[in-house]
């Protein structure tokens, strides 16, 4: 877990992401590209691996940031029903707002986002016996009502086809021109580095907060603020992506411990990584053919997920 071997695997796991495909550009080729190797390389390849590292990197502060403000390593924007709003939004947008701007759209589903996930947080508060892992379990069951309206009004008014490529997670179809909209994440996650003591702080306790001068409320609202923008940005690009906001934090933070400002770099190094193995393992594995995202990630995650509730399950006993 030292920063120079996880950045090391990051690079070596970006230059084989940008070399495994069906289009032959073998890395042996690489001082001497024909130009149609070249537009390869720079209409899809790049495009795809910085959709990949900012949605890795990105997905997994804001599941770093939820677990800090819940005091919960197992809630995450997957669950804790942000996800799922944000699709919400995006189907909102389509049936309001038919010819707007994708702009627009993840306006709308920030604003869903955002508001699925205070009324987590507000569910949160009225939960009497907050066990570790009946959370996110209620979070889920939130999740899974909030989906269930999507569909509805999807089979409603016909968008099913359309609402199915925002449930999966997929890379494939990511080009020049189609990607840009993630660069929005970015600054927020500088301004989440910016906020990382104030998160930790938060993280204790709103009457530790308020003792050492901390204005709680805002510092959570910043946090979900973060949170909401970067799942729109993300689900609106490339789709949803199970598990990792859950599954990385929880690693970085057994190995750094709760103080963001330690752990937050090295879980977004970690997280991308942990993305782009997943999608260079769907790219091979049927090769010629693709596994989506979503399916490499969701089966990685939710065994690694399982074997976090087990091994927490056995420290309580």
């Amino acid at each position: 877990m030292k920063f120079r071997y996880t950045l090391s695997i990051l690079i070596i796991l970006s230059i084989v992401s940008l070399f495994v495909g069906v289009s032959d550009v073998s890395i042996l080729d690489a001082f001497q590209l024909t130009p149609e190797q070249i537009d390869i390389l720079l209409i899809s390849r790049f495009p795809r691996l910085v959709s990949i590292l900012i949605a890795g990197a990105s997905i997994s502060i804001c599941g770093l940031i939820m677990q800090q403000l819940t005091r919960n390593k197992f809630v995450s924007p997957t669950t804790a029903g942000t996800f799922d709003s944000a699709r919400l939004g995006v189907l909102v947008s389509l049936l309001v707002f038919t010819s707007a701007s994708p702009l627009v759209k993840m306006m709308v589903a920030f604003g869903f986002a955002l508001l699925g996930t205070f009324i987590f947080m507000q569910i949160l508060e009225r939960i009497p016996f907050k066990d570790t892992i009946f959370i996110p379990l209620v979070g889920l069951m939130f999740g899974n009502v909030i989906s269930s309206i999507s569909t509805f009004f999807a089979l409603k008014y016909n968008l099913v086809q359309n609402m199915s490529s925002w449930l999966h997670g997929d890379f494939s179809m990511i080009m020049e021109g189609r990607y840009e909209m993630m660069f929005i994440s970015i600054p927020f996650l500088v301004i989440a580095y910016l906020y990382a003591n104030q998160f930790t702080i938060a993280g204790v306790g709103e009457d530790f907060a308020k003792n050492v001068g901390l204005n709680y409320k805002q510092v959570v609202n910043i946090g979900l603020a973060i949170v909401a923008m970067v799942t729109a940005s993300v689900v609106l690009t490339v789709g949803m992506i199970p598990f990792l906001g859950l599954i990385v934090p929880n690693i970085v933070t057994y190995y750094y411990g709760d103080h963001l400002k330690k752990s937050i770099i090295q879980t977004a190094i970690i997280g991308a990584a942990f993305v782009l193995a997943c999608d260079v393992l769907g790219r091979v594995i049927i090769y010629p053919y693709e596994i989506s995202i979503s399916v490499t990630v969701g089966v990685i995650g939710s065994g690694i997920f399982i074997y976090l509730l087990m091994r927490r399950r056995s420290y309580a006993a």
